[in-house]
């Protein structure tokens, strides 16, 4: 049997009862940080530039653009919904041999939950079932460093979590991968250099063609096949030859990935979140950042390689650049003590100070700390003063992370933060509430009529 049949039975197979109690409160935070991330980054302008697209489509729609009461086409939907979440850098990760963020398939299990009637129920079944392909996936190989895009397995996770809410066959599940995974390859250089908008929509774009991909499949179209095995298939284009022991996926007593995923606590990439405590709890140490004269950055090879490496990442000209920044961010920790939203505004990524003081990080790559990676993401940091004092601090693992996870409450006043100032009255924790509430719920109505932006 093709590892794409064998990931469609797997779909096919996985029910609400095989989900654990564990997994089931897990996925209702994810989905409340999702939406929370969404509705934080409405009015920010790759989002409505997407949304204006979206609206275009909206005579005969059938789900919600996040945010308002007005619809578009599914796969629009998963479209717009999907870079509101990705857009401020602030959803979840799953770090492996593969780094990605696992969330980005919220948007696409909602904007089909909504369209085909589903209840809360089949809503975490999706989600859960989609954290667990990607997730699987991005243990099997390492592709970033054959210059594709993570969301390359986000085409399977999407298609199978759809095509379920769908209701499609064992069969035809298999064709929604087959059709997807061949035909919407996305190249890393979406992350490379000076970041456009595109970084934030790359899965967004993505979930769009597993939509797709599902109804067509539903419409019986078939897609080419062996789609990972073939001569001309993802192993011998793409991954190189990987195999995955689908029966050891979560579900029947077994552990779903998702309860390994983590929670950012900050707004930038995961790879810089010790860096920001460690930067933070030296700007402690020191009382006055004007006597630093020199930053090191000693980090593993992900976060060299995606964070530190390019000369890009020490003139910043555009906020998806910033937040993949190791000296950026380092910067404006130890300047201002804080990581936010407006750590990335215009007028801080241009600010001379900001600018003079980069100049003082160096980034390097520490065998010994890569060696560790990814159980330990660490970053260490060691500023020399103008008296000639070193001091230094290291962080391994963030706050979010499993091994040192956020509480409920602390994702809830995440929620609030980024929703308090955009939804009107009390619908910030009305959407609160309707989510922690969601397996009881037999559509998504009430809860997307919470989350409707104030004008």
């Amino acid at each position: 049997m093709y590892l794409s049949e064998r990931l469609a039975e797997y779909a096919h197979s996985l029910a609400y009862d095989d989900l654990s109690d564990a997994v089931i409160a897990q996925a209702k935070l994810r989905i409340l940080d999702s939406i929370g991330c969404a509705i934080g980054a409405y009015r920010e302008a790759p989002v409505a530039a997407a949304r204006a697209l979206a609206e275009k489509s909206c005579r005969g729609g059938s789900a919600t653009i996040l945010g308002t009461r007005r619809k578009t086409t599914v796969d629009m939907a998963a479209f717009v919904n999907g870079g509101m979440v990705r857009y401020l850098d602030f959803n979840d990760t799953y770090l492996s041999r593969e780094p990605g963020h696992p969330s980005d398939n919220i948007p696409a299990c909602m904007a089909v939950a909504e369209a085909e009637g589903r209840s809360g129920k089949d809503l975490l079944v999706a989600i859960v079932l989609a954290y667990e392909l990607q997730c699987r996936l991005c243990d099997a190989a390492d592709i970033r460093h054959r210059g594709w895009d993570h969301v390359c397995y986000g085409l399977v996770s999407a298609a199978l979590a759809s095509g379920k809410l769908m209701g499609l066959s064992k069969e035809q599940l298999a064709q929604a991968v087959n059709i997807s995974l061949n035909s919407h390859l996305a190249m890393r250089q979406v992350r490379a250099g000076e970041l456009s908008m595109w970084k934030g929509f790359s899965f967004a774009n993505a979930s769009r063609n597993a939509v797709f991909s599902a109804l067509l499949a539903r419409e019986g179209m078939t897609g080419p096949s062996p789609v990972f095995e073939g001569d001309m298939g993802f192993f011998n284009q793409v991954s190189g030859r990987f195999s995955l022991d689908v029966k050891a996926f979560g579900g029947r007593g077994r552990r779903f990935r998702l309860e390994d995923t983590f929670v950012k606590f900050y707004p930038a990439e995961y790879h810089a979140q010790t860096a920001v405590w460690a930067a933070l709890e030296l700007r402690e140490a020191v009382a006055d950042p004007k006597r630093i004269s020199m930053v090191g950055v000693e980090t593993h090879e992900a976060a060299y390689a995606i964070l530190g490496r390019e000369r890009e990442k020490w003139a910043p000209e555009t906020r998806e650049t910033a937040d993949h920044s190791l000296p950026y961010i380092v910067t404006m920790a130890i300047l201002e003590g804080k990581i936010d939203r407006e750590t990335f505004s215009r007028p801080k990524l241009s600010d001379p100070a900001t600018r003079e003081f980069m100049k003082r990080v160096i980034v390097k790559e520490d065998k010994a700390l890569s060696a560790e990676y990814p159980g330990s993401m660490a970053n260490r940091i060691t500023v020399k003063l103008d008296d000639g004092r070193i001091i230094s601090k290291q962080v391994d693992v963030p706050r979010g992370h499993p091994k040192n996870p956020m509480t409920q409450e602390e994702i809830e006043s995440k929620f609030a933060l980024l929703t308090g100032s955009v939804l009107s009255g009390t619908r910030s924790e009305r959407a609160r509430r309707l989510v922690m509430e969601v397996e009881a719920k037999g559509s998504l109505g009430q809860l997307l009529a919470a989350c409707v932006v104030a004008p």
